[in-house]
């Protein structure tokens, strides 16, 4: 920065550099204002413009993410790569914290080990991905497409209202409430709505996971810890569930019909009474 006669110039290298902090500033000022609001899906994105170029706009080509994994450049923290198609693409470990993925083509993509906490995954495809032990801690994925996905080993505590997981395989995921967080809402996993038919959660932890009103017909609840659970009007009907731990889960009008394997706990289950069974 130089100084001449009253007149501020700001060196061309300066200014590139205050203008990606601007664009990542800009980026991630909705993060911010979702950190300061309720738990996920308790309307986080009342305020958020999803209109505005954060939310729809992408300040990098395929080409040039391409180009980055080839230098071993694997952080695309704040990026905004909305309605980008990284179909097939290999980022494994990469670091995608608060970047903006908004209807983006992750279709068979590799992000096994990504860092993807605070990111913007509205309405994305991700059908067919690997996430195995990928991290989503606060991410934004209402109406996502994980049909297929490979979540196993991940931690999930994101918003997936109205998300497509039919088929997905979660074996050991851990979707429940982070209780270390609490001056941030109680984050869990957030499974609203959500389709999750033949899913594979066997030795998952969805302990306080909201799973109200979800259709989880024939998914595999094998071992799977399911405490203080919102099952309430969920459709668990033909599900496995050998070894599945109920305790103090929501059942109010939950479909339990034609249930496999023995679960656990059922006496202290919440509203098992207004369960839908045999």
């Amino acid at each position: 920065m130089a100084r001449d006669a009253g007149v501020v110039t700001v060196r061309p290298g300066l200014k590139r550099a205050l203008r990606r902090a601007f664009r990542r500033l800009v980026c991630a000022l909705p993060i911010f204002l979702l950190m300061a609001g309720p738990a996920p899906g308790e309307g986080l994105l009342d305020g958020v413009d999803l209109a505005s170029p954060a939310m729809t706009e992408a300040e990098l080509t395929r080409a040039e993410v391409e180009a980055m994994l080839a230098r071993g450049e694997r952080d695309l923290s704040g990026r905004r790569l909305n309605g980008l198609d990284l179909s097939r693409l290999d980022l494994s470990g990469a670091v995608l914290r608060r970047a903006a993925l908004n209807k983006a083509k992750l279709k068979g993509t590799r992000l096994a080990e990504a860092v993807l906490d605070q990111a913007w995954l509205l309405d994305a495809d991700l059908s067919g991905a690997v996430l195995i032990e990928a991290s989503l801690f606060a991410s934004q994925m209402r109406g996502a497409s994980l049909v297929g996905a490979d979540l196993s080993g991940a931690r999930v505590t994101a918003d997936l209202t109205r998300a497509d997981l039919t088929g997905a395989r979660a074996v050991g995921a851990d979707f429940s409430a982070d209780m270390r967080n609490q001056s941030m809402g109680l984050m869990r996993g957030v499974l609203t709505s959500a389709r999750l038919d033949g899913a594979n959660f066997s030795g998952a932890n969805l302990s306080r996971t909201d799973l109200s009103f979800a259709s989880l017909k024939g998914a595999d609840f094998t071992d799977a810890l399911l405490t203080a659970a919102d099952l309430s009007g969920a459709n668990l009907s033909g599900a496995r569930v050998e070894g599945a731990d109920f305790d103090r889960a929501n059942l109010a009008s939950a479909d339990l019909r034609g249930l496999e394997g023995e679960g656990r706990n059922w006496e202290s289950a919440v509203n098992l009474g207004r369960a839908v069974r045999e």
